[in-house]
């Protein structure tokens, strides 16, 4: 490995294990596995262990793909959308066959695989996508207790000429050694991913809404509008990939007050009466005094989270101007009750998850209800463009919706997440 590459290597280290949430981590270390072997395209794979019932599985799901090519092709702002797929991990595929061995596999030529090789190359994709794979570099990540944790395969490599030229023995160590630094973020990722996602359990025990798919549906769908909105207003990248992080998380702990809320209330299968639903409200309050002590960025903008996401941008909505920490409201109406936030006085990242979690809850089951159709969930949603939610991310919402409904087919009903 070349000298110069080793200290890049080593901030790009330092960079991976600041990163707190386990998806956001996944991405960057996509990006920069492309980047340090000048690969055009790629793809992660993260294992599954098990199934919605616990039923052990071997398999490798495809998490996040970068196309740089493809890329180009879209709108300036927008992402790339690609087929959601899981593969067995054994001999026949290229990334089951590096999970299953632990072997980094160099192909220079996809077309061109020997005979005696177990695996094969499926150019379907290429067909549909309209785009050819040559060259590709499949690496595991295997953690510090020798457990697999996925695969990263990175594809077409540019020479200096910009021609797709195979992948060298350099790239070989620098993306094994990258590949080992990438593991222990993850590991560490995925520890806090692991708390947050107990923290929801205990919430999923007193109610059956709060579920791990649901919470990370609405993490996922709030870090694409934050995105996107990041773009419009020009926020610089370092800046968007540092909200990302802990927003994810964030967004994940915004319904954490509700273990607070007596079962009676929780639990009750139909429509609340006025009284049921003055305590239902006070989640509210109850989620945000937990990051009263704040000490991080991350328990900022938990506060804010679980404080403002039922605030509507007309003013109608809880628990208004309250204070978390006082336990008292700030400004009140000639009734005593706490004036609702409206427009931008709601912060950012409240107005973004309202918006995200008024959408997963039409789309989903409920004791009192069946999930709406499609059409009727993104009628309903038009509708409250002004009222409810931010216009500006009521629109972003409609321009992503390609990848709000990737995001809703990967965390399905009755998986695990």
């Amino acid at each position: 490995m070349e000298a110069h590459n080793y200290g890049n290597i080593f901030q790009l280290e330092q960079a991976l294990n600041k990163i707190q949430d386990f998806d956001t981590l996944l991405e960057r270390i996509l990006f920069e596995a492309r980047k340090i072997v000048r690969a055009d395209a790629g793809s992660i794979y993260v294992r599954e262990i098990a199934d919605e019932k616990g039923k052990p599985l071997e398999k490798l799901a495809i998490k996040y793909s970068q196309n740089d090519t493809l890329s180009a092709k879209l709108p300036k702002g927008e992402k790339l959308i690609y087929s959601l797929f899981s593969i067995p991990i054994d001999k026949k595929t290229i990334s089951g066959y590096c999970a299953l061995t632990r072997c980094l596999v160099n192909i220079p030529d996809m077309y061109n695989i020997g005979k005696d090789a177990p695996y094969s190359f499926n150019s379907e994709y290429d067909i549909i996508s309209n785009y050819k794979t040559i060259s590709t570099l499949t690496v595991p990540l295997i953690d510090s207790n020798d457990q697999l944790i996925g695969v990263i395969q990175v594809i077409n490599s540019h020479g200096e000429s910009a021609e797709i030229v195979p992948f060298s023995k350099s790239d070989e160590a620098m993306i094994a050694h990258l590949a080992i630094t990438a593991s222990m973020a993850l590991q560490w990722a995925h520890s806090t991913r692991v708390m947050v996602l107990r923290t929801v359990k205990m919430a999923e025990l007193r109610d059956p809404k709060e579920t791990g798919v649901h919470v990370n549906r609405v993490a996922g769908y709030s870090v694409e509008i934050y995105d996107r909105w990041a773009y419009l207003h020009k926020i610089p990248s370092a800046e968007r990939e540092k909200v990302r992080d802990i927003f994810r998380i964030a967004a994940m702990l915004h319904d954490v007050g509700k273990v607070a809320i007596p079962d009676t209330i929780l639990k009750k299968p139909g429509r609340f009466i006025d009284e049921e639903s003055r305590i239902m409200q006070r989640h509210t309050i109850y989620g945000a005094s937990l990051f009263n002590d704040s000490q991080t960025p991350l328990d900022e903008i938990s506060r804010d989270v679980a404080l403002t996401h039922h605030e509507n941008w007309d003013g109608s909505g809880y628990p208004g101007w309250f204070d978390p920490v006082a336990q008292k409201p700030i400004k009140i109406d000639n009734n005593g009750k706490p004036l609702g936030k409206k427009g931008e006085e709601i912060p950012l990242a409240g107005r973004i998850v309202a918006v995200a979690d008024v959408f997963d809850a039409l789309c989903s089951r409920r004791v009192y209800k069946e999930p709406w159709g499609e059409m009727e969930v993104l009628n309903e949603m038009k509708k409250m463009r002004g009222i409810k939610f931010d216009p500006e991310l009521t629109d972003i919402f409609f321009d992503i919706y390609p990848s709000i409904k990737r995001i809703q087919a990967m965390y399905k009903e009755g998986e695990t997440p």
